[in-house]
């Protein structure tokens, strides 16, 4: 259980499913289409959804570019947070919006596996938050980048491992693929 007093709840975090982001990440498609049904699994089970988007110099906010794949599709009310940093917290108001979603447990899936996924497991961690990554539904460049080969599937598979029962005092990360969050959010 979270170390967050009083908070129970769980909150998927899609974390910049966004068109520039994710264009070139390994198994795409696949991974898009997997957020897509644990988005509706949420909404289903009335457990909330927040969106977040990377903006930067390159990911200019309103662009093509920095939208949310057309795949997915935020609904009205749902929390939207835009940030700058790797890590979903730095300088947002992720955590005041949690709050109010009274989420202690953060349901994570998006991109990139290495940088922004991972920076915010760790943030939401040292928060005091329990977290649960799905290990398929999230993905990382897959290419070469500044003349260096980047194998997305080796990214993921280590970013897996790496939160497979990480605990710290009181809280801790682990995985879940989507079809066992799913069943779960059915019962």
């Amino acid at each position: 259980m979270s170390t967050i007093p009083g908070r129970d709840g769980r909150a998927l975090l899609v974390i910049d499913v966004q068109n520039e982001v994710v264009d070139q990440t390994y198994d795409r498609d696949r991974v898009v289409s997997t957020i897509a049904g644990l988005v509706d699994g949420a909404r289903d089970a009335g457990m909330p959804v927040v969106w977040v988007q990377h903006q930067d110099d390159y990911l200019v906010p309103e662009s093509e570019g920095w939208q949310i794949v057309p795949a997915l599709n935020p609904a009205e009310g749902e929390p939207r947070i835009r940030k700058q940093y790797r890590s979903s917290f730095e300088e947002t108001d992720l955590e005041e919006t949690l709050a109010a979603l009274n989420a202690g447990t953060l349901v994570l899936c998006g991109a990139e596996s290495n940088h922004c996924v991972r920076y915010t497991m760790h943030a939401a961690l040292e928060r005091g938050y329990d977290v649960l990554l799905v290990e398929d539904a999230h993905t990382a460049w897959d290419g070469s980048f500044d003349g260096v080969r980047v194998d997305g599937q080796a990214i993921i598979e280590e970013q897996n491992k790496s939160a497979r029962q990480h605990r710290l005092p009181g809280r801790g990360s682990d995985t879940v693929t989507a079809a066992e969050l799913l069943a779960d959010l059915r019962r």
